[in-house]
């Protein structure tokens, strides 16, 4: 992914451009463009003249090619298709992937919905069977053009960019590579390719799910790519206590289960996913600094604190790495 040069790329992106490219498709807001909380892409409501809520996706530019957007598009009308909910962009023009003017841009049908509750295991097997119906469809077809979920992505070049990072102070630049470094060796040795890969969400976490009409709806396939499917999962594990985390596994994985198999040994996964998940998190931030939307929703990631923070839980991570995975009961 070549996302290291288009920080000030949403600057030409003003109301009149994005109303032109709506028009362009055939599309009339007739109300104000409300921005909806996306910071990677730029996401706008509105109502257009048939009184329907839409909702129209400018991609940030140069993060994906039109081929790898297009897999992502597909892969949700499949979703669609199967009765799985999800979000699926709007054929316009006979084309789901716009352009305009050098911005690519979808537009989808806006839903509604409440959050999702963390920790609580009846949904936890509700979500659980959602996320089994999704990987039943998933499985069916691969990625060509979408990424891994790799070592080389999440870590090495993660890390690269935090070395030169002027965001990480440098009072604490020897203590947070003096850990970040056994870790990222510890988890170099993890061999994902031993695990089966298929079509994943990506950021399967709770934000990214919606209670409608008492559906879990899944939204935002972004970060769409292939990997092992404990990736979609763990995220929904919360809290510190690794019994009540083998609990909500067992519980997720009974709903999931009536769906789609599961090999139990993706379970020595979680952690190191988990390692992976917070390095890139770091590095996206750091790469992203230059656009004010993330200073704005991100003020304390130049702080000395947070780094100092992060030092304490790249340990702790480096700690829960040498525990034994979580042992699931057998399934009779």
């Amino acid at each position: 992914m070549s996302d290291h040069h288009d920080d000030f790329s949403f600057h030409n992106l003003t109301p009149e451009r994005i109303a032109d490219a709506l028009a362009d498709v055939g599309v009339d807001p007739q109300s104000g463009l409300l921005a909806l909380n996306s910071y990677e892409n730029r996401v706008y409501q509105f109502i257009a003249d048939d009184n329907r809520r839409y909702v129209a996706k400018f991609y940030r530019p140069a993060r994906w090619t039109d081929a790898q957007i297009l897999e992502e598009h597909q892969f949700t009308q499949e979703l669609l298709d199967e009765e799985v909910p999800a979000v699926a962009p709007l054929k316009l023009a006979g084309a789901t992937l716009h352009h305009y003017e050098g911005y690519r841009f979808a537009v989808f049908p806006s839903v509604g919905g409440r959050a999702v509750e963390p920790g609580d295991l009846d949904q936890l097997e509700r979500i659980g069977r959602q996320i089994g119906r999704l990987h039943a469809v998933a499985k069916q077809r691969q990625f060509a053009t979408r990424p891994n979920v790799s070592y080389h992505e999440y870590v090495t070049e993660a890390l690269a960019t935090l070395s030169t990072s002027s965001l990480l102070p440098n009072n604490l630049h020897d203590a947070f590579f003096a850990i970040a470094e056994p870790l990222a060796n510890h988890l170099k040795q993890v061999d994902l390719s031993a695990f089966t890969q298929q079509r994943l969400h990506g950021d399967c976490h709770l934000g990214n799910m919606l209670l409608r009409d008492e559906q879990l709806m899944f939204v935002d396939f972004d970060d769409a790519r292939t990997g092992p499917a404990i990736q979609d999962l763990w995220m929904m594990l919360a809290g510190d206590d690794r019994a009540e985390r083998t609990l909500q596994l067992d519980v997720l994985l009974e709903g999931y289960q009536e769906f789609c198999d599961f090999d139990n040994k993706e379970t020595q996964l979680i952690e190191p996913l988990r390692s992976f998940r917070i390095i890139h998190y770091m590095a996206w931030l750091a790469r992203r600094w230059g656009d004010s939307a993330f200073q704005r929703a991100f003020p304390w990631f130049a702080e000395q604190r947070y780094w100092e923070q992060q030092v304490l839980t790249l340990k702790e991570q480096f700690a829960a790495l040498q525990e034994p995975p979580i042992q699931l009961q057998p399934q009779y």
